[in-house]
């Protein structure tokens, strides 16, 4: 039996920086060095940052991610290091991970399975791998492959572990979505039990864009047991010992033997005790991404400070909270913008609001803008033939007026605006292009309403008191552009109305398969129908933080001009 002692560097890397990735995988690579680890992994296309997308179309880009790797190589010593990389040869370009060992580049393993499904577009930039490296590492023989390649079964898993290897490190990038992460460790079970081997799985760390990566990396047993598994959302190197058996492979002629390292990195090497970090609640995972993903896009974009539009209602409160937490509340100034239709209620609610988070709230009022804009276009909507009775077009002219101030604060002080539109909205049109959809992130866009009262219960039970009033939880959801306005004028109750579009967007059911649901076939058409036609709005909305397994943009990608109608 031989103790291997491995290391996995769940971390937060930036594309495109690739000076600034270097540097960070050679403090982790010391780090594991310092606790005696043979061999430590990072994630899929660290050099890089993931996904870099259209940059790997630039050979410029390609060759300075190989200078990058030659760094990392050049500072890797008394150590393996497993590192993912793009690498090049005459035939194209490869999602690769290098095996490090000494100041030199011992193996490279090209990703064999190319996802193109979803947010992944592999194959637009990527050429299959076929060669099948098993490399003995610490006198272990390990299996190296990258993401998709062991979420099926067969190979490339399947011939590593036929021909020796005990051990397989798997390297990704795999994007959070809500309950994934349960899925992944099943997967993994399931892999580990077939093929008998321990199966280090490191993921990476962070947002990207529209993508959070939640991290969670972790080792299983050959029974397919979690023995090790670090922490949701934060940076962590998770180190553990392995007790692996002999193996006797069988012959196979497309796997490669490579020689890494016949011996431990050192014999000194306390015993650890094995980390299995807690998992989180559903509400907590959600919030966590909204918090991570939010904190990095503008840390990533470099903005340092947000503007909110803070209204009192709920979705603004829980944007707000997101922010203050993401980015501190000295660096978020939300404005209060009222109108003729806005409640005393709402208004004390934002300012409540304001005070519990420690944030500044600025009030302006929209009144004179409003009254401006019904008279300037008074006319023009007589003479065009429009209706004389006062319709949703006046009613979203008070939220392009609030759309125009916020976005001529921020262009003034060089604060991103986030929004403050949810899933439930967004896939309806329940929300104004030019108006309230104005801004650089939508925080909550892939959240549906209903998740937005469990996220903001959830915060409020964090600390010694709620932040977000209780008023907010319980009034009755309005726009408030018009007197007594509520969204059930317009819309299914929202707990009705979500499932009615998990079925659709999430589940891709018909109209027939949602009515046998047991909802009224009217309203399943009225839904479809509004999410179908508001297609066109979607695609003008800021980026913002995937939550759910189907969110609108990377996953959802119908035609716009397109006469399919459901019946």
């Amino acid at each position: 039996m031989t103790i291997l002692r491995v290391g996995l560097a769940q971390i937060n890397l930036i594309v495109g920086d690739l000076d600034g990735n270097v540097e960070k995988i050679l403090v982790y690579v010391a780090r594991a060095r310092d606790l005696g680890v043979d061999v430590v992994s990072f994630p899929e296309l660290a050099v890089t940052g993931y996904p870099p997308e259209d940059l790997l179309l630039r050979p410029a880009f390609i060759d300075a991610n190989l200078r990058a790797l030659d760094a990392i190589v050049d500072g890797s010593h008394g150590i393996t290091a497993v590192v993912g990389f793009a690498d090049r040869d005459e035939n194209g370009v490869y999602n690769a991970a290098a095996v490090i060992h000494g100041g030199k580049l011992a193996s490279v393993y090209h990703k064999q399975r190319l996802p193109n499904y979803g947010v992944f577009d592999e194959l637009r930039y990527f050429r299959a791998g076929a060669d099948l490296p098993v490399c003995e590492i610490a006198g272990v023989d390990i299996g190296v492959n990258v993401c998709e390649d062991i979420w099926y079964p067969g190979d490339p898993t399947a011939s590593q572990a036929a021909a020796g290897a005990g051990v397989i490190i798997n390297i990704n990038g795999s994007p959070f979505h809500a309950g994934k992460r349960r899925d992944r460790q099943e997967m993994l079970a399931e892999r580990a039990r077939a093929y008998g081997v321990f199966i280090c799985y490191t993921n990476l760390l962070g947002g990207q864009d529209e993508l959070v990566f939640d991290g969670g990396s972790m080792v299983l047993d050959p029974n397919g047991e979690l023995i090790a598994r670090a922490a949701a959302f934060e940076e962590e190197l998770l180190v553990c010992d392995l007790k692996i058996d002999d193996r006797k492979p069988t012959a196979n002629d497309r796997v490669t033997r490579v020689q890494v390292s016949a011996a431990p990195s050192r014999g000194d090497k306390p015993p650890l005790e094995p980390r299995i970090a807690p998992e989180l609640s559903a509400e907590a995972e959600v919030y966590s991404a909204l918090v991570l993903g939010t904190r990095d896009y503008l840390r990533k974009t470099g903005f340092g400070k947000a503007l909110v539009a803070l209204s009192g209602g709920i979705d603004s409160s829980l944007v707000a909270t997101v922010a203050a937490d993401a980015i501190g509340a000295g660096n978020v100034v939300c404005v209060g913008m009222p109108s003729r239709y806005s409640s005393e209620g709402s208004i004390a609610d934002a300012k409540a609001l304001a005070h519990n988070l420690g944030i500044e709230l600025i009030i302006v009022p929209i009144e004179p803008a409003h009254a401006a804009y019904l008279g300037m276009l008074e006319t023009p909507f007589e003479k065009l033939g429009g209706s004389p009775e006062s319709g949703v077009a006046e009613e979203n002219v008070q939220s392009r007026i609030r759309g125009n101030i916020i976005m001529a604060l921020s262009n003034k002080l060089g604060r991103i605006v986030l929004t403050t539109g949810n899933k439930s909205e967004f896939a309806t049109g329940y929300a104004t292009l030019y108006g309230d959809m104005s801004g650089g992130y939508a925080v909550i866009k892939d959240v549906p309403k209903t998740m937005v009262y469990d996220l903001c219960r959830y915060r409020n039970s964090l600390g010694d008191a709620p932040v977000i009033p209780e008023s907010v939880l319980t009034k009755p959801p309005s726009a408030e552009l018009k007197p007594d306005q509520l969204d059930q004028d317009t819309l299914p109750p929202y707990d009705v109305l979500d499932a009615i579009l998990e079925a659709y967007v999430e589940g891709d059911k018909s109209v027939p398969e949602i009515v046998e649901l047991g909802y009224d076939r009217e309203m399943v058409l009225n839904v479809v129908r509004m999410v179908d036609r508001n297609e066109y709005k979607r695609r003008q909305a800021p980026p913002g933080v995937k939550i759910t397994p189907r969110s609108f943009g990377r996953d959802w990608r119908p035609p716009i001009a397109n006469q399919y109608r459901v019946e």
